[in-house]
């Protein structure tokens, strides 16, 4: 941590990629911004690549799921565990059923990602420092594989596609950013970063414009409206003409039309 600029009890994020076996820790640092500070091998999770559909069908969740404090178990009969958050809003919103999909020691799965208990014991306890930190809430992403263009070529024809590609455009804003992105859910999908206010429907359609920068383009993405940004009806931004986001944006749009 002290290489990387990080306070011990700064926020964390938690990355999951079952194609690697692999589990990121990532903690914010001095800047802001998010650095990777550790990673895991899974030592197993069940079913295969894709979502979790339903109670019994084995599948380990994949998605953006927040952790807070009270999904933490020192109990747990696999050693140590924390509740994914499964199913979330858009999970609910598709009729999605499961309960207890954890992250947990024990290294035996059936519908959780386990752990050894050694890398157990370190994460478990990075997440507990980060919540006496202050952070209220840990934002958890679970990905069939990184999320790079090639895997998703890969993987082409896969009735997932649609799906995977969505978890795509939020991998895509944490990496422009370099910071956990804002997650919602509307018109049964999930939209990251929306400039928006109020809650959002998970099953109702979206609001024109919520979705954000970020959204329509990951790679010029703001964790927020920048300063120069005037609040116009819901879901929208008006941007200051010097502002180079919106001046690219304003040509990108010429180019379109």
């Amino acid at each position: 941590m002290a290489s990387l600029n990080i306070d011990r009890a700064a926020p964390i994020l938690v990355r999951i990629y079952k194609e690697e076996s692999t589990l990121e820790i990532w903690k914010q640092d001095r800047t802001g911004k998010f650095a990777l500070l550790n990673t895991y091998p899974i030592c197993k999770f069940s079913g295969h690549l894709g979502p979790k559909i339903a109670e019994g069908d084995h599948q380990a969740p994949e998605g953006f799921y927040d952790i807070v404090p009270n999904q933490m178990n020192p109990n747990s009969s696999e050693f140590l565990a924390f509740n994914t958050g499964y199913p979330n809003a858009y999970d609910r919103s598709l009729g999605r059923t499961g309960s207890f999909l954890m992250v947990h020691g024990g290294c035996q799965s059936v519908g959780c990602y386990a752990m050894t208990d050694y890398a157990m014991e370190e994460i478990y306890g990075l997440l507990d420092e980060a919540f006496k930190g202050g952070q209220l809430k840990i934002q958890l992403e679970a990905f069939p594989f990184r999320m790079t263009a090639e895997n998703l070529a890969s993987h082409a024809g896969d009735p997932n596609m649609p799906f995977w590609e969505m978890l795509k455009t939020g991998s895509d804003t944490f990496a422009a950013v370099g910071r956990p992105p804002t997650v919602a859910v509307c018109d049964q999908r999930y939209v990251f970063n929306p400039i928006l206010t109020g809650e959002l429907d998970p099953s109702g359609p979206c609001p024109p414009g919520v979705d954000s920068i970020a959204v329509a383009d990951a790679r010029r993405a703001p964790q927020s409206a920048p300063a120069g940004a005037v609040p116009l009806k819901q879901g929208t931004v008006a941007y200051r003409i010097d502002d180079p986001i919106a001046q690219k944006i304003n040509e990108d749009l010429r180019g379109i039309y």
